[in-house]
């Protein structure tokens, strides 16, 4: 939090700034508070953007979402606070493999509810009304860590947010898919009726979360003309214009004026309306699954240098970056420390990137700002 001082000098001019765990919540809405955009405060630019401020995410990383339990679960029966045998059997059915260690069950964070993490995130986004959901996802590689030895967190930074591994061990234990993808879900959820964009995760795990995401908007898929029906949509217009004379010219009286009834749907929607795959890992061919017409939201693809381009296998990081429309990539430092090093790591991947797609660095950073700008807003004058 200290370093929230270092944003009003950064070069980057508006930061998107997600939360992950328990504690991190309510500080991500004081950095809102503080330099969230929307507040008042007469530094403009020239576009009438605020300079140096931050939109703020709210969600539940999925490394951290053996930390919660679905309290509508018949085994809890609505409880708000589980026991310590609530506990540990929580612990044992969402872990794999299953701990049989009790003082390691013990030493684990007392399990939230989904209800009350769903409220608290419905609230924050009621009173930040362009603030994104995120981070959420799913991840098969992540092991949880160990439980702090005695001592340790007397010793630990306390300048740092709790909640991290801050060096601990990494144990054999990771977080079942099944209950990732149950908290997933709810935020997804969340997101739609909310209608708020989202930033998801995804590690070693593309296919089983095009998969999960694909679930929360079917049945409401975009509808994809065949070339016949796109041919004789286009003769009906050509026959509507021309008053069926084929010259372009037809008169008022032989084409009456109707009004298209236009149904507008009131109902929340099951799927955020935009979607960031961030620091996208995936492959040229999960690009091109993202990109099928029918697919309800707009997606959008995020890329870093400090995890696309930091490992042998930058190669297919540029294949990805390739295939994905100029219109739909965006940039991130995923990064927790702001100042220099954060603008350092922005400058690289936005230079990276131009130098991929071909694109003149000024033409370029324009783009990437006004593809930002639509993933929040829907938009790309910023108004939401």
């Amino acid at each position: 939090m200290e370093q929230l001082q270092s944003i009003p000098v950064m070069r980057a001019r508006v930061l998107t700034i997600m939360s992950t765990r328990e504690q991190d919540q309510d500080l991500v809405a004081q950095a809102a508070d503080r330099l969230g955009i929307g507040a008042d405060d007469a530094r403009k630019d020239t576009n009438g953007w605020r300079k140096n401020c931050i939109v703020p995410a709210f969600g539940w990383h999925p490394w951290f979402s053996h930390q919660m339990y679905d309290d509508e679960d018949p085994r809890y029966n609505g409880t708000t606070e589980l026991s310590g045998e609530q506990k540990t059997e929580h612990y044992k059915s969402v872990l794999t493999p299953s701990p049989t260690e009790q003082s390691f069950l013990l030493a684990l964070p007392q399990p939230q509810p989904f209800s009350r993490f769903l409220s608290q995130t419905r609230q924050y986004l009621y009173k930040y009304p362009v603030a994104l959901v995120g981070e959420v996802g799913l991840d098969k590689q992540y092991r949880i860590p160990e439980a702090w030895l005695p001592g340790q967190q007397d010793e630990r930074d306390h300048a740092l947010t709790p909640g991290g591994r801050e060096g601990r061990r990494l144990s054999s234990f990771r977080v079942q898919i099944d209950h990732q993808k149950k908290v997933l879900l709810a935020q997804l959820k969340l997101a739609g009726e909310m209608g708020r964009a989202c930033s998801v995760h995804g590690v070693q795990a593309h296919g089983i979360l095009f998969e999960t995401l694909s679930q929360t908007w079917k049945g409401h898929e975009k509808k994809v003309s065949s070339k016949r029906e796109r041919k004789k949509v286009g003769g009906s217009i050509q026959h509507q214009l021309t008053g069926g004379r084929g010259d372009g010219f037809g008169s008022e009286e032989k084409v009456p004026v109707t009004k298209q009834a236009v149904e507008i749907e009131t109902r929340p929607l099951l799927y955020p309306p935009r979607i960031c795959l961030h620091s996208f890992s995936g492959s040229p061919d999960t690009v091109k699954q993202y990109l099928h017409p029918s697919i309800s939201p707009d997606i959008f693809f995020s890329f870093s240098s400090i995890i696309n381009f930091s490992h042998p296998g930058a190669g297919k990081a540029e294949e990805a970056i390739r295939a994905v429309p100029d219109d739909q990539i965006l940039v991130e430092s995923d990064l927790h420390q702001a100042g220099d090093r954060m603008d350092g790591y922005l400058e690289e991947i936005i230079r990276k990137i131009c130098e991929i797609k071909e694109w003149d660095l000024e033409d370029g950073v324009r783009m990437l700002g006004e593809n930002w700008k639509r993933f929040v807003f829907g938009t790309v004058d910023g108004e939401a």
